[in-house]
């Protein structure tokens, strides 16, 4: 039986043009929605809004694409992944333009949130559509285009937004967004759709659904406002409360009822298991960039276009070792590229936290540290990405890469909200190097357990 279809009147072949129309709708979250790390400042001058409001739209991108990530892989399998990945494309061009013509608040918000929905829907469609239509070594290769899109991405990102906003203003990150969906959408024209064939239907699990978005809206909430309302507050104290119980809830209702939208059967393979645990881990790190980006312009003086400039090193690694962390994974297995990979990106994150350093020798060491920080990233992301998804039934493809791209997208909201809160709390407090130091150690320490879940979780000889 086939577990998964495509509705076309012959077998279909992924082709060069379907994996560029794939990388740049995966783009869309990664380069462009991302690249605010490094613009944050200049839109908090243009847009007149609070350092909260502020705080707010960098993580809230993340936030629901993760929250609703798992629901849209489970809408990409049962009614079209070609379909899904439309709709997102729409998203990212709809939020990307109330980002142009934000003048406060509101539409700055709600752009922020429509580009998670936008991001929510088209990284599980188009992992799905990669593992249907690209197949033996066609499919490891097209994972890692799809890898470059997103770890790329989210390397380019800090110098992209830097060299626009220092060039044109930070409004034109999203023009060309808008530009590079309309180049997906045109590319991914006359792509047979693809369904899952014995997906089960059923009833939507909107408790569920609710249980989790409550829970980790109020866990963002309580990691960027722990400290402004005391950690010993009512508000906090509540805020754990929800987060803990509607957690506690959300996993009973999940293991009681056939129709959830997160198969926690999934995880019974350690392997996929461990992957996740260290995906989530790894994406965590993201906290680096914020805290890095904002304390060589703070604290050493730099100009967003020069911040750019240090993470250079960042892009070339990753998009030169992901390819290279393919080839480790062909002859070598999965396990020890990842291993590797969270390795060399702890010890590029511990260099940046060197801020004792003065001068323009913390620069360089920034630069080495951003350097190593992406060739463990791209080391790591072919690998983990192949442990995940070739772990699953073929017809669960779409709900997998959600759990697992939710691991991605829920880790960097929470790396970056505590990384900033660390950084920002400690900057008032104390000094602004005491912030970075701790907020960089932070990021070392979600490396480190990254480590502990590659080498106590993943099987030594790994089964697909």
């Amino acid at each position: 039986m086939k577990s998964s279809t495509a509705i076309n009147e012959g077998p279909y072949h992924g082709n060069n043009r379907l994996l560029v129309g794939i990388v740049l709708s995966v783009l869309s979250y990664w380069l462009f929605a991302q690249s605010l790390l490094n613009m944050a400042p200049d839109v908090q001058t243009d847009l007149g809004i609070s350092s909260g409001v502020l705080s707010t739209g960098v993580s809230i991108t993340g936030l629901f694409s993760g929250i609703l990530i798992v629901v849209a892989g489970g809408f990409a399998d049962a009614f079209g992944r070609v379909k899904l990945t439309y709709i997102g494309i729409l998203f990212n061009i709809i939020g990307s333009a109330a980002l142009i013509f934000a003048s406060g608040t509101g539409l700055f918000i709600a752009g922020r949130i429509l580009q998670g929905i936008s991001a929510a829907c088209i990284m599980p469609a188009t992992m799905a559509l990669v593992k249907t239509y690209f197949q033996g070594k066609d499919w490891q290769r097209a994972l890692s285009y799809w890898s470059i899109g997103s770890w790329g991405g989210s390397g380019f990102c800090s110098f992209f937004g830097g060299a626009i906003d220092s060039n044109l203003g930070w409004r034109y990150v999203f023009v060309f967004s808008i530009v590079a969906s309309i180049l997906s959408g045109i590319l991914l024209f006359g792509t047979p759709e693809s369904i899952a064939g014995t997906q089960k239907k059923g009833r939507f699990d909107t408790f569920g659904l609710v249980l989790f978005v409550v829970s980790m809206l109020a866990l963002n909430l309580l990691v960027s406002n722990g400290g402004s309302f005391g950690w010993l507050s009512l508000k906090t104290l509540g805020l754990l409360l929800i987060v803990v119980l509607g957690l506690c809830i959300f996993y009973w209702v999940e293991t009681h009822t056939d129709s959830g939208f997160v198969d926690f059967g999934l995880f019974e393979n350690k392997g996929y298991l461990g992957a996740t645990i260290s995906n989530f881990l790894l994406n965590a790190v993201a906290g680096t960039m914020i805290v890095i980006n904002s304390y060589v312009q703070q604290g050493r003086g730099l100009s967003a276009g020069s911040t750019g400039i240090l993470s250079l090193g960042y892009l070339a690694l990753v998009l030169i070792t992901i390819r290279i962390g393919e080839k480790m994974l062909q002859r070598m297995g999965a396990r020890k590229p990842m291993l590797f990979g969270a390795l060399i990106s702890g010890i590029g994150v511990a260099l940046m936290a060197l801020t004792i350093v003065q001068g323009m020798a913390y620069l360089v060491l920034v630069f080495i540290g951003y350097s190593l920080f992406g060739m463990g990233l791209g080391m790591y992301a072919t690998p983990s990405t192949d442990t995940a998804v070739s772990s699953v039934p073929l017809e669960k493809a779409g709900v997998a890469s959600g759990i697992y791209k939710m691991a991605s997208s829920l880790g960097g909201a929470m790396g970056i909200a505590i990384s900033a809160s660390v950084y920002n709390g400690l900057s008032q407090s104390s000094s602004i190097t005491t912030g970075a130091t701790a907020g960089l150690l932070v990021n070392v320490i979600f490396c480190v357990l990254a480590i502990f879940s590659i080498v106590f979780v993943i099987p030594k000889h790994q089964t697909k």
